[in-house]
């Protein structure tokens, strides 16, 4: 068991990611993550490992990328208009088939928006968010505690699949203190026989690079890549299921957003309405298969999120609209109450959306 300490959500992700192996961080400070950066600009020097400042996101991502070749593990951190800027570097990070990691603490947009939470990033972690054909590995965490968690996961599904993982936060997690165990065990190790490290003559030249110059080559590459990913797919989905077994009414919540969730489904099941939860933890690869069996037997589906509306597409892309899919959402920087929550269920209940 490792020990149990008071943090925020941004230093459960930096202390995390040291302990999961991680001695390179590169950054750029903006609202509502810049505890990562600070706290790894205390501990990298006391522990012999690299932080530097960038004179932006552009140089921290390519920084990333660099490092990420050589087979360490490396991170960067933004908000939601740092990881626009970020994201060249990001689809660079996935054509060179590197692991890197890159944790957004989200806040309000469009453009500058507010510094306040939000989940309205979802569409740009999960559809790609730079030019070509990838993905990447998309975690939400629902607290403190899993802040911690899923980073060492975060690198370690990195690692193992050679591609950018995604921790997709918001300003309430990161800026919330909690209860958190941290680990004492040593990080896992992977083969990396792809890193550039130096031949000493002894093997042949590895060659880290984005650019294929004949179509069939780049199309080659691509077929493969997604290949790798139908495995990510069939294998590391994870999601979290509340009162599901009775349920009549599914509420599909991830991060901040779940936890009011939560508390809405307790006062419901009070009043005697059968609602329970599926939370995706894995935004990609999406819970397809366990919302697609639920909508053979709930009546109807509600989405809860910070944003205009995004994930409930692939919430009935996922039910092949067996059902109907309501939403229930806040934005700008809003957070949608128990009772926002509880009032739409007992709408959905009686009938429809008013």
């Amino acid at each position: 068991m490792g020990e149990k300490v008071l943090m925020k959500g941004n230093e459960a992700i930096a202390e995390s990611a040291i302990r999961a192996g991680c001695m390179h961080y590169f950054g750029y400070p903006i609202t509502p993550q810049t505890e990562i950066a600070a706290y790894m600009a205390k501990r990298m020097p006391k522990i012999g490992g690299v932080f530097l400042q960038a004179e932006s996101e552009v140089a921290a991502i390519n920084m990333v990328l660099g490092v990420a070749a050589t087979g360490k593990r490396v991170m960067t951190s933004s908000s939601s208009p740092g990881v626009s800027l970020k994201s060249e570097g990001i689809s660079y990070i996935a054509g060179s088939d590197v692991p890197a990691l890159i944790v957004n603490v989200q806040r309000g947009g469009p453009g500058l928006g507010g510094i306040q939470p939000s989940q309205s990033d979802y569409f740009q972690a999960v559809k790609g968010g730079s030019h070509g054909d990838f993905k990447k590995i998309v975690l939400a965490p629902a607290s403190v505690q899993e802040m911690a968690d899923l980073t060492a996961t975060a690198f370690d599904l990195a690692d193992k699949y050679r591609m950018p993982a995604m921790i997709l936060a918001d300003g309430t997690l990161g800026q919330m203190m909690e209860p958190v165990e941290l680990p004492d065990t040593a990080p896992k190790a992977f083969e990396k026989p792809w890193a550039l490290t130096g031949t000493k003559c002894e093997r042949k030249h590895n060659i880290c690079n984005s650019l294929y110059l004949k179509p069939e080559e780049l199309e080659k590459t691509n077929f493969e890549r997604f290949a790798r990913y139908k495995d990510i797919e069939d294998n590391e989905v994870l999601y979290e299921e509340y009162l599901m077994d009775d349920a009549e009414i599914c509420v599909v919540s991830f991060g901040i957003t779940a936890r009011v969730a939560k508390n809405a489904i307790v006062e419901a099941r009070a009043k005697g309405i059968k609602v329970g939860m599926i939370r995706p933890i894995t935004l990609w690869p999406f819970p397809e298969k366990v919302l697609n069996a639920a909508a053979d037997k709930c009546k109807a589906f509600l989405s809860v999120e910070m944003n205009m509306g995004q994930m409930i597409e692939d919430i009935k892309l996922a039910t092949e609209c067996k059902k109907p899919v309501y939403l229930c959402n806040r934005t700008g920087g809003m957070i949608p109450s128990p009772e926002e929550v509880l009032a739409k269920i007992v709408e959905i209940n009686e009938g429809g959306d008013k």
